[in-house]
């Protein structure tokens, strides 16, 4: 079985190039002006896709967080309240699909409950995305499942155990495993990227991505050195905005950037073929005095 999947209108896995998602989350902050900047920024940096996140907000936030209060850039209100306000509705999804379908770019939302799959089948999205937070959720993955669209899996804050049954449950069949670390932002010490060699020898029939939460562009560029065929990042537009998830985030200027590492370091892999490069050959005539075969 090849460790590849079609994504949309291309092919995603090894031989492929990497798949590069730009994380909007919830760093719009409900705002769509926002939410479209990002998409520009995004397409401008050579993204495949952005992301964002869908919840019910009753449904998926602990009864015993409900009521508690917070600040918000809408006041002191519930948390119940304030998860009401970063969710967009159909009409302004509906405003995100024509838009990316504009700037030419992908869209999809990381799913947190089965009434936000509902609500997402309306739409013509290449995949769905289940969050670390619900790698546990095992009848979240059956009924994602259930679409027949290509599925990530995030696995931050999870056991080996945990992922193998998460696996299990919702089947190798067009799933990208993304390794991954649930810290906003990750220490260095805490990104483990060797995980990503691990997984794909633990699961050698599904293409393996990286999920990084890390400040700094260089860790995503390695996880390419290291099989990932797909990178995900969060991308914002100023990481002094309002936000749980913005100081983890990439600014447009480093997103750009992050792009060009990772298609540079593609370009540097080459094929493991020791050759004699046509470059090479000035320099060897000027400069090898013993000639051997």
């Amino acid at each position: 079985m090849a460790r590849e999947i079609k994504f949309g209108n291309r092919m995603m896995g090894d031989g492929h190039p990497a798949y590069v998602i730009a994380e909007v989350g919830i760093n719009h902050n409900g705002d769509m002006d926002v939410a479209k900047k990002i998409i520009d920024a995004a397409a401008h940096a050579g993204a495949d896709a952005v992301k964002f996140q869908k919840r019910t907000p009753e449904v998926c936030t602990p009864p015993e967080q409900q009521k508690q209060m917070r600040e918000t850039p809408w006041g002191y209100i519930t948390y119940l309240d304030y998860r009401y306000k970063v969710e967009f509705n159909e009409e302004q999804y509906r405003e995100i699909d024509r838009y990316c379908k504009e700037k030419k770019i992908d869209w999809m939302v990381s799913v947190w409950d089965e009434p936000s799959v509902d609500f997402m089948e309306k739409f013509d999205t290449p995949a769905y995305k289940v969050p670390s937070a619900s790698l546990t959720d095992h009848n979240l993955l059956k009924y994602v499942r259930k679409t027949g669209k290509p599925i990530i899996i995030s696995t931050g804050m999870s056991t080996m155990e945990q992922i193998h049954k998460g696996v299990n449950i919702v089947g190798e069949d067009n799933l990208v495993i993304m390794h991954c670390t649930s810290t906003y932002p990750c220490e260095p010490e805490e990104l483990n990227l060797n995980m990503i060699g691990t997984l794909r020898k633990e699961f050698p029939n599904n293409p393996i991505g990286y999920s990084g939460h890390e400040v700094g562009l260089v860790p995503s560029a390695v996880a390419i050195a290291l099989g990932a065929t797909s990178i995900e990042r969060h991308i914002t537009l100023d990481r002094a905005m309002w936000g749980s998830d913005q100081a983890a985030s990439v600014e447009p200027g480093g997103f750009e950037r992050l792009v060009k590492y990772i298609r540079v370091t593609e370009a540097a892999l080459g094929d493991g073929v020791k050759k004699v490069y046509e470059s090479e050959k000035g320099s060897m005539k000027k400069l090898r005095r013993v000639v051997s075969e």
